[in-house]
């Protein structure tokens, strides 16, 4: 590796760090707004602003050309995608830890190891396959599968929640590496905000009057289905924050991945978790119970051990394509 190469993996990882952090700060500002306001308005403001910032960056990085694209069809797929895998995590957010609801998200890298097999026609060795069970076990110990009803805190459909988020957020991830995306980062951070207000606005003319939700005591449902309400002056900031974050959000993942290969910068991803347990005990007090410290070691030793052996035939595959050429 040159030292440019470095320098642009360096960059990368700085990417997704920021990223992460920024994503961290979300979900807790999320969290904190879910008892008061739904899910879409809070959705469709903080895309809102994040959508102006992104524009101001589209000028620095070509001008409003470079959101033409010649794949509109595969970004309203991604962006529709990123859409349910946001709002299914963020109906978790509203009853779940944060910890709890992060670790649980964490299996998307199993999914995507898992189903690049049929979607990509990728070879998994008998390492990555086991590691990938390793995984989902502790997706399972999380889920308490030996808890009775009456002493789950929550509903078993809201632990599967922040599941289905990481099955959506994988199929986004191996549709773009199937079909290629060339676009700005600042011009797919676009699209997908763009795609948070579409739904939004749909749910607003649907629900936005809040009759789905009246007589509703899950916290879920009624997150996602009150009625619209005008923010509390105290809010407002807070509204501006998730605004400003969903374009740091959009903008650094985007050029962590176009910057440097996923093998390098994806583990990286894996700082969420520590950030998660943070916020949960400093903000709300949560500490996470004997089943989410276990099951987030398997998911967290699964998923590195995945992208650390994927790095590795990378690295193997490319000495061997370097020595065929002498």
């Amino acid at each position: 590796m040159t030292v440019a190469d470095r320098n642009i993996a360096g960059q990368g990882i700085l990417f997704v760090l920021i990223g992460v952090f920024s994503i961290s700060i979300n979900d807790l500002l999320i969290k904190q707004l879910s008892g008061d306001y739904p899910l879409h308005e809070l959705v469709f403001v903080r895309s809102g602003i994040g959508i102006l910032f992104g524009l101001v960056i589209v000028q620095f990085e070509g001008g409003w050309s470079i959101l033409r694209t010649q794949h509109p069809w595969l970004h309203a797929t991604r962006g529709l995608l990123i859409v349910i895998a946001n709002m299914t995590f963020f109906l978790a957010l509203a009853v779940l830890p944060l910890a709890d609801a992060t670790a649980l998200f964490f299996a998307a890298p199993l999914f995507i190891t898992l189903l690049s097999i049929p979607m990509l026609g990728e070879k998994v060795g008998p390492l990555r396959i086991g590691a990938v069970v390793v995984g989902f076990v502790g997706v399972l110990v999380m889920q308490r599968p030996w808890a009775g009803s009456d002493t789950l805190e929550v509903s078993r459909i809201v632990l599967l929640l922040p599941v289905l988020s990481a099955l959506t957020y994988a199929l986004n991830q191996l549709l773009t590496r199937k079909l290629g995306v060339d676009s700005k980062a600042s011009a797919m951070a676009i699209y997908i905000q763009a795609m948070f207000i579409l739904v939004s606005a749909v749910f607003f003319a649907v629900a936005g009057d809040g009759r789905f939700a009246e007589g509703s005591t899950n916290a879920s449902v009624n997150f996602l289905l009150r009625a619209w309400v005008w923010p509390a002056p105290d809010d407002v900031w807070v509204f501006a924050g998730l605004g400003v974050n969903a374009a740091i959000i959009g903008y650094s993942l985007s050029q962590a991945y176009r910057l440097a290969d996923a093998a390098t910068v994806a583990p990286f991803e894996y700082v969420g978790l520590p950030l998660a347990v943070f916020w949960g005990f400093v903000v709300f007090g949560d500490v996470p119970m004997w089943e989410v410290w276990l099951g987030m070691s398997l998911i967290l030793g699964a998923g590195l051990f995945v992208f650390l052996r994927e790095r590795q035939k990378a690295q193997v595959l490319a000495r061997g394509k370097i020595k065929g050429r002498y």
